[in-house]
């Protein structure tokens, strides 16, 4: 085949160290979301979908063909992080040490935009730490508590 396709989609989630509600500004909030799809593109991941609350990111994105998986989910947290850091009182901003990513079929590209569309109303029942652990069973991850969160 002389031409190179890949139709690859990846629900990304990491939080905030410990969980701290740093994006409790919803313009702030807004502009992360914003800023984070922004980045994306520049890497040639278009972004589907950007949402979250004060303590975590989802992002749904198609994976480019030329960045891997985990250079895509660096530069969002590096780049991110130091635009956060420059806001007055975000000083001390950073991101947990790890990531979900999850594959996403496209029959359910819908299903997962709706999830994260809907990240503020889902997060009055269910903690980042419920919602982690039912994406991990969900796809069949095994994981340990003590390696999970930082």
């Amino acid at each position: 085949m002389p031409q190179s396709l890949s139709a690859v989609y990846l629900h990304a989630v990491f939080s905030t160290t410990d969980r701290c509600p740093f994006l409790t500004n919803i313009d702030l909030r807004h502009s992360l979301h914003g800023y984070l799809g922004e980045i994306s593109k520049r890497l040639d991941c278009a972004p589907l979908r950007v949402g979250g609350v004060e303590d975590h990111v989802h992002i749904l994105a198609r994976l480019s063909r030329t960045v891997t998986q985990a250079d895509w989910i660096k530069e969002l947290k590096r780049a991110s992080s130091l635009w956060l850091k420059s806001q007055p009182s975000l000083a001390g901003f950073s991101w947990q040490g790890g990531y979900g990513c999850f594959s996403v079929s496209v029959s359910n590209l819908e299903t997962v935009t709706a999830y994260i569309e809907n990240q503020e109303e889902h997060h009055k029942k269910l903690t980042f730490q419920h919602e982690l652990r039912a994406l991990l069973k969900k796809h069949g991850e095994a994981w340990d508590e003590k390696y999970l969160w930082d």
